[in-house]
């Protein structure tokens, strides 16, 4: 799951950011209001996190590009700001949720999860794709309910898959979804072969049907009917 997170206090943006990343998000980071603009213009995200007080800009300027650009992420607003009239604009603008600070991280990782799961999997909290289920509240995948060991990047790649079933996608979406904004306009994204070719051999090994297309020159598509 790829977040962003938009913070100007370093130690909290710090702190954010290395325990979202020990829950397994790909997280990247803003600490302006400029290069937060142009990271939600130029990139997609899951979820994008966001202090409405920056140096540079209010924060609520960014909920309403990302509005008016038809973003999917989900948004979640922490703030120090306490007032009902800052909540209601938030929320009023398009904005999911709003934390008051300070706050306890393992909050901020629940909120997500289950803004995620109302956005992404229909309030589910298994998903479920043919022979594959995977429990995204414990990064788990079963084959035909038996536990199968995949590595994170090969976690993260079979829920990108699943949650954009019968989607193409191309090779450079994935890796920039998986891997991180850093990867975009990387001269090759051949190592995602490898990546793709392990999660399919284990997830045949453990009794799936074969669910990943390969589209030569285009990319992958995760469906039944290929």
């Amino acid at each position: 799951m790829k977040i962003l997170l938009i913070e100007d206090e370093p130690s909290l943006l710090v702190a954010m950011r290395h325990y979202l990343e020990s829950e397994h998000y790909n997280v990247s980071t803003a600490n302006n209001f400029r290069t937060a603009s142009v990271k939600a213009h130029d990139y997609e995200y899951d979820c994008v996190v966001l202090d409405i007080t920056l140096p540079d800009g209010n924060g609520l300027a960014i909920v309403k590009e990302l509005k008016e650009a038809h973003s999917q992420a989900g948004i979640i607003i922490v703030s120090a700001k306490n007032s009902l009239d800052d909540k209601l604009s938030g929320l009023e603008l398009g904005a999911d949720d709003y934390m008051t600070k300070p706050f306890h991280l393992p909050e901020l990782n629940a909120r997500i999860r289950s803004l995620m799961r109302r956005r992404q999997h229909e309030g589910e909290t298994q998903l479920v794709f043919g022979a594959i289920t995977l429990v995204p509240n414990r990064n788990q995948v079963l084959v035909e309910n038996q536990p199968v060991e995949l590595t994170v990047k090969e976690y993260e790649l079979l829920l990108f898959l699943v949650t954009n079933k019968n989607r193409l996608l191309s090779k450079a979406v994935i890796v920039e979804h998986v891997w991180g904004d850093y990867m975009d306009g990387i001269d090759s994204h051949d190592f995602l072969y490898t990546h793709v070719r392990n999660l399919r051999r284990k997830l045949l090994d453990a009794g799936s049907p074969d669910y990943i297309t390969t589209r030569y020159g285009a990319g992958y598509i995760f469906t039944p009917g290929e």
